[in-house]
């Protein structure tokens, strides 16, 4: 990841959070003031467009989870956003949460533990030490 851009938001998934926590982009970006303070981390664009391309290129380890439509949608949204779908069968529509978002993530949590534990995953080549709790 491009620098400081990376090493800050290392510092911004790390720092008060539970070792292993899955912290999805859209997460952090609601803790960004809904995306205005990205400006104060990082170009949003150019952070998101280099981290595809290291995973592109096969320059860190990477995985797609596959996730139903409601799963990725509430994984692509904020902590507290919804989700509804339309259930034909109930003829009525179906609100999904927080909490659904929260058992999405468990259940990402507990698959790739069990991946993790078959082989840790490459973060890449030539990393760069922690802000350790410094914003840069």
């Amino acid at each position: 990841m491009r620098q400081p851009d990376g090493a800050r938001i290392h510092d911004l998934l790390t720092q008060g959070r539970q070792p292993g926590e899955i912290i999805p982009l859209a997460t952090l970006t609601h803790e960004l003031n809904g995306g205005a303070d990205w400006p104060t981390v990082g170009d949003w664009e150019s952070v998101t467009t280099h981290l595809l391309q290291l995973v592109r290129s096969g320059d860190c380890d990477a995985l797609s989870l596959g996730l139903p439509e409601i799963a990725r949608a509430l994984v692509c949204t904020g902590p507290h956003s919804h989700a509804r779908a339309y259930d034909a069968a109930a003829d009525d529509f179906v609100v999904y949460g927080s909490s659904e978002r929260a058992a999405v993530l468990d259940e990402v949590g507990m698959y790739l533990t069990g991946i993790a534990t078959e082989q840790p995953f490459w973060p890449g080549d030539s990393l760069l030490p922690p802000l350790v709790g410094r914003r840069a």
